[in-house]
């Protein structure tokens, strides 16, 4: 089988167009024309880079999450037209090139606060109606911190017809309520999941160490389904259970964390040699990332993808250079070893994650529709100030404050 080759665009989103990072995953504002013109560009430059599947611009477009905290775009635009407006736009760039398109459900603020399993797959079902109504070719769970939470929305997402996709955001610790990533693996599978993984978190090879034990529970359990991986392109060996959410630059200082181009040739073969044929990124994962996942299983694809066609893998272009030092680095051999400088001197290598240890079942994760006050920020700095770093990191590394 052929790897599959994806990318999301929630990181990616903000840093090349004016867009409200209040509300995450809401990015599609219908008020601004020219959005709609640079989400379809940055479809364009995944599909030019060797994507082979568009997904639907619909992370957290539930209708509790556009309401969430002060968001206005439940009421303002609607989850319907939202997630009806986003598949059109990755259809239309699908169709131009040979590529699937895919609708996405995540967890909900309803979950997190308690609701009942109902409550909860209604707020799917309405992102899944549009999902059926403009035709996507199938479906992605994906985002979800419960194995509980996702059986559900793996039962609601079957409903449709369609083949599903079912990712946690989960490492090698497992679930947030202790379940391992191994059984979360299982439970997917059984709940009837085309597909199961991981996905965001985590780095690429943190995530694909989970991903081999589920790899191996699946394996004893004798249960035959198709693997997927979707990390994060930041470098995270200092996390904690909740991976970088907890670290102090989430999410607005991650830029010292970037992988290189060379970790993704590393990850995408060591994800294709452990049987994941279901290859792509999540957080953080730019369109030249993505190029060089399609360029190291070129010859597994069968071809290279069009954004190639004026990239010289492994730095060979450099054999043009006009320094000679630079020419001498025109090698594969050169940058496959590569330990790359920060070039901040002042900064730590590591952080110190926060590690609140919250969630569903705390009564401070429960959401709600106001606007949060600056008199609750105070509060929750104040337990900020009193548990954060509590927890060691998942490498008992010792990390800088």
């Amino acid at each position: 089988m052929k790897p599959i080759i994806k990318a999301t665009k929630k990181f990616l989103t903000p840093k090349v167009c004016s867009i409200d990072s209040r509300h995450w995953g809401n990015f599609f504002n219908a008020e601004h024309l020219m959005l709609y013109f640079i989400v379809r560009q940055l479809h364009r430059e995944f599909l030019r880079a060797g994507s082979t599947v568009m997904q639907a611009f619909t992370f957290y477009a539930s209708d509790d999450k556009l309401a969430n905290r002060g968001n206005e775009a439940s009421q303002k635009l609607t989850c319907a037209a939202i997630n009806e407006a986003a598949c059109e736009l990755a259809r239309e760039v699908a169709d131009e090139g040979d590529a699937l398109v895919a609708g996405g459900i995540s967890q909900t603020p309803t979950y997190l606060s308690g609701g009942s399993k109902e409550e909860v797959q209604a707020q799917y079902k309405q992102q899944l109606d549009q999902f059926v109504k403009c035709g996507v070719d199938f479906l992605i769970c994906e985002y979800f911190e419960h194995i509980e939470e996702l059986e559900w929305a793996i039962e609601e997402s079957l409903k449709t017809g369609m083949a599903v996709c079912a990712n946690m955001c989960i490492g090698p610790e497992g679930d947030l309520h202790n379940v391992s990533v191994g059984e979360c693996g299982v439970r997917m599978a059984r709940a009837g999941a085309h597909v199961v993984g991981l996905n965001c978190h985590f780095d690429p090879m943190t995530t694909l160490d989970a991903m081999q034990l589920m790899k191996d529970a699946l394996d004893e359990a004798n249960l035959k389904v198709h693997l997927m991986c979707q990390p994060l392109a930041f470098n995270t060996p200092d996390v904690s259970k909740q991976g970088f959410i907890d670290l102090p630059e989430f999410p607005f200082g991650l830029e010292p964390r970037i992988l290189t181009r060379w970790d993704m040739h590393a990850y995408a073969r060591r994800a294709y040699d452990m049987g994941v044929r279901y290859i792509g990124g999540c957080c953080g994962f730019e369109p030249y990332h993505i190029r060089a996942v399609s360029e190291e299983l070129s010859k597994e694809i069968g071809k290279l993808p069009e954004g190639s066609k004026k990239h010289d893998p492994w730095g060979t272009g450099l054999k043009m250079h006009t320094k000679p030092w630079v020419r001498a680095r025109a090698s594969r051999n050169y940058w496959e070893v590569l330990q790359p400088a920060s070039g901040r001197p002042f900064a730590p290598s590591l952080s110190k994650p926060d590690a609140w240890g919250v969630t569903k079942g705390s009564e401070m994760l429960k959401q709600q529709t106001a606007r949060t006050k600056d008199e609750d920020i105070s509060k929750l700095q104040e337990y900020r100030h009193t548990h954060s770093g509590k927890c060691p990191t998942r490498h008992g590394i010792a990390a800088a404050s």
